[in-house]
């Protein structure tokens, strides 16, 4: 954040200030824009090669994918100059591939166990001597129907902001997943209509997880 403000800030004061002070041949503020970008990307490939937390490596793709590119390089009084300088990206192409793929691999890992932790708890409310909540008026879980399709979404938006290739492979892992997912409570839930007959609240269960499919779909 302290390099991107500064380079920012300070390529402005060549633009505005110090550009026209030199002849025209000298192409000021390309030596400037080149040095400046030089140096970040250094900082930045230095940092991509270290060893990463999860919130760093999207931090670090965010800045490579979204911040640089739009946020620093498109802003009114900097665009018309730098793209006369063609800069490139802050990272290589090889290493910014490898660092998406670690963050694609945590990122359906971190959803999946948040799926699976959902369908536990909501196994567990089966057995529960107790009414499943109502949602306008109609048994849901909220829990699973809501949360599940919220944490897909998450999941996917995070990605997309990083940029539109990450989101779309993410979106991809994902679906591929989510059947495995439906498998697993599907069969909770027949076993559940299987074996817990007697339970006081049986009919607004099966109501509930009926409900629940339509969100699904």
């Amino acid at each position: 954040l302290h390099m991107g403000k500064t380079m920012k800030e300070d390529l402005t004061v060549v633009v505005k200030y110090i550009k026209q002070l030199y002849p025209p041949e000298f192409n000021v503020f390309s030596i400037y824009a080149e040095l400046y970008h030089n140096y970040f990307a250094s900082q930045a490939k230095k940092n991509a090669e270290s060893h990463l937390e999860d919130k760093d490596i999207y931090l670090l793709l965010s800045w490579v994918h979204n911040f640089y590119p739009k946020d620093m390089r498109k802003d009114h009084a900097l665009a018309k100059e730098l793209d006369k300088v063609k800069l490139g990206s802050l990272l290589p192409s090889s290493l910014s591939k490898e660092l998406e793929k670690k963050y694609l691999d945590s990122e359906e890992i971190t959803v999946n166990n948040s799926l699976k932790k959902c369908l536990d708890k909501e196994i567990q409310r089966w057995k529960e001597d107790k009414e499943p909540e109502k949602l306008n008026g109609h048994f849901q879980s909220e829990l699973l129907g809501i949360f599940v399709i919220q944490s897909m979404y998450s999941g996917q938006k995070r990605a997309q902001d990083i940029s539109r290739a990450v989101g779309e492979e993410l979106s991809q892992r994902l679906w591929k997943e989510l059947p495995a997912f439906l498998r697993s409570y599907r069969d909770a839930f027949e076993d559940f209509k299987e074996k817990s007959k007697k339970h006081r609240y049986y009919k607004p269960i099966l109501i509930a997880n009926i409900n629940n499919c339509w969100n699904f779909r």
